[in-house]
């Protein structure tokens, strides 16, 4: 049997379980619509709310950032669990006390405010527009790979996948297709793994064989790569970050980024109590911890497995001849994602750091005159089976996982947006008079034309997107995290103070984010010197910006909030007895 139908076979497989779930779990009105009636089991919850998180991003990037950068990427693993932590502590619990459907719902009552709703509703659009781009990308990279479709052919099944289970079952329906998406992404991530781990180190258990002895060279894996790296002119791979400043905001950006994710936060109101809202974050954190461990050791392995494919006899001897190139390297440039130029016209492949002023000279005795191969870091998870010549059906579970996680996060993208449309928008502000029946329609309705505009951008990225992989987190970060915690923790915060701080939050974020990317300005004008490039402020890059946004939010709220009238008494009470979070009922979704 081909690959292409075993591939076929798995891919096929998923997409009529999700297909079967979403009609026995169609929504039937606007509670199991929003929040999938507001009784999950904390188990169910935590494993939907992994798959809902562990998107494109995780499942595809992140190893292939790890690879590229070492342990200087780390920051993505620091900071996208550690928010976790923080949301479980600091946000769950209690806004699961308030019973609400959405998060633009929450601050537009705690903040007695429809400006402040609106506000919100404007923030959590921008973001999760921004972040659901990643996502349809993620998605045309997988379905061109394994189903050999174009990358347009494959983010339109994408989006009619997603459309058949998300518009029908709205969070009832993406909840339950959301835990059989994350047990065929999270066997699809660890059993390649286990395989190369044995491969190897001898070790079954990935994050293990990371920290144990390369069977090949008898020396620790990581001291190999270290060397292999480092004679190719690269940094070594454990090597520490120069810029401590920018690795702890951007760590920061990516926590309180993550606790201010509106299509996670959504997830903490299914449940029935506040209990279960707190064991839910936990069971994510088990969940979620099953492939975060796992990620850094695939990183290392698929490192030092596509260098030796390069160098099969050592980095001092001839590279491989273009000519006996494996077959992953033919099918992965027929997609583009793998590039070579013979620049030496010698027939071989050189793969080194050109860009290292100090090893010119060292590649130009071994006769080098530029790297050939130039690899896209998301395929390194994708093509980890090939380039270890693992059997074809883990191939075809690796092409369900990757779409599978995809897939995931975009429902719970665009259920957040939906969400935000029909019911913060529609229901509380344009027309409250609406009865159920018109607002699960406009749910529906919204939720198709978020697919569609998500569905265009994934075709039609614009450039700051691709560029600014944080951007979203960062967002998140400056604009509702704070508003979410003030509203909380601070029982004198009043709404002038709350959405002054969302806006400038959200301003400079984007101002500094795109001033920084020469979006706004001519490149080389003396402003654009100040804030962007090697003379950016204190070093900052955009993707660590999101919590100077946020301190920024914080700051705006507070004296602003010192010279407006305090919020009313009820308000005031309201809040503490949010600060309680004891024996709550159902979600009530008060309108």
């Amino acid at each position: 049997m081909s690959q292409f139908a075993i591939n076929l076979i798995f891919v096929g497989a998923s997409f009529a379980l999700y297909f079967g779930i979403a009609i026995w779990a169609r929504a039937g009105s606007t509670k199991e619509f929003y929040v999938a009636g507001g009784g999950v089991n904390p188990v169910t919850n935590g494993m939907a709310t992994a798959a809902d998180w562990m998107s494109a991003a995780s499942f595809i990037s992140m190893a292939g950032l790890i690879a590229a950068g070492g342990y200087a990427n780390s920051t993505f693993l620091m900071g996208w669990t550690g928010g976790y932590v923080l949301l479980a502590m600091l946000l769950a619990p209690y806004l699961r006390k308030f019973g609400k459907f959405t998060v633009p719902d929450f601050i537009g009552d705690r903040f007695y405010s429809r400006g402040a709703r609106l506000v919100a509703v404007i923030c959590l659009i921008v973001m999760s527009v921004t972040y659901v781009i990643g996502q349809m990308t993620g998605a045309g990279v997988a379905f061109s790979r394994f189903l050999e479709v174009s990358n347009a052919t494959g983010i339109w099944i994408a989006a009619a996948v997603v459309f058949a289970y998300a518009v029908l079952g709205g969070m009832k329906g993406i909840t339950y297709t959301q835990v059989a998406q994350y047990v065929v992404l999270i066997i699809a991530y660890t059993i390649p793994a286990v395989f190369i781990s044995l491969q190897l180190t001898g070790n079954p258990i990935p994050m293990f064989g990371m920290f144990g002895t390369h069977v090949e060279s008898g020396a620790p894996l990581l001291e190999t790569l270290n060397l292999v790296v480092r004679d190719l002119g690269f940094t070594d791979y454990t090597a520490d970050v120069s810029n401590k400043l920018n690795m702890v905001l951007f760590t920061m950006s990516l926590m309180i980024g993550t606790a201010g994710l509106p299509h996670v936060i959504i997830r903490f109101f299914t449940v029935p109590r506040v209990a279960d809202a707190r064991w839910s974050a936990g069971w994510t954190l088990i969940f979620i911890a099953l492939l975060y461990l796992t990620a850094p050791a695939v990183a290392s392995m698929a490192r030092l497995n596509l260098l030796t494919t390069v160098y099969p006899e050592g980095t001092a001897a001839p590279a491989l001849a273009y000519e006996d190139r494996p077959s992953w390297v033919k099918t992965w440039e027929d997609t583009g994602l793998i590039k070579w130029e013979d620049k030496n016209n010698d027939g071989r492949v050189q793969l080194y750091n050109d860009a290292n002023a100090g090893f010119a000279a060292t590649a130009q005795e071994r006769g080098w005159n530029g790297n050939e191969l130039t690899v896209n870091n998301d395929i390194l998870v994708l093509a980890n089976p090939e380039i270890a010549n693992l059997p074809g059906w883990v191939i075809g579970l690796i092409a369900a996982g990757g779409i599978a996680a995809a897939l995931s996060t975009a429902a719970g993208l665009l259920l957040a947006i939906s969400s935000a449309v029909s019911h913060d928008l529609i229901k509380t502000i344009i027309n409250p008079k609406i009865s159920e029946k018109g607002e699960m329609l406009a749910a529906r309705i919204s939720m198709a034309a978020s697919i569609l505009l998500a569905t265009w951008l994934g075709l039609n990225p614009p450039g700051f997107a691709a560029q600014v992989v944080a951007l979203a987190f960062g967002i998140a970060a400056a604009t509702l995290f704070p508003a979410l915690m003030m509203g909380i923790f601070n029982k004198n915060m009043c709404k002038y103070g709350a959405m002054a701080g969302m806006l400038t939050g959200l301003f400079v974020t984007l101002f500094y984010v795109f001033a920084h990317k020469g979006i706004f300005f001519v490149k080389g004008t003396e402003f654009l010197g100040l804030i962007g490039g090697a003379n950016s402020f204190f070093g900052i890059t955009p993707e660590a910006f999101g919590a100077v946004g946020a301190g920024v939010n914080f700051l705006t709220a507070y004296i602003v909030s010192k010279f407006t009238p305090a919020p009313p008494e009820h308000i005031q009470h309201l809040v503490e007895s949010v600060r309680t979070p004891r024996g709550s009922g159902e979600v009530k979704g008060a309108h």
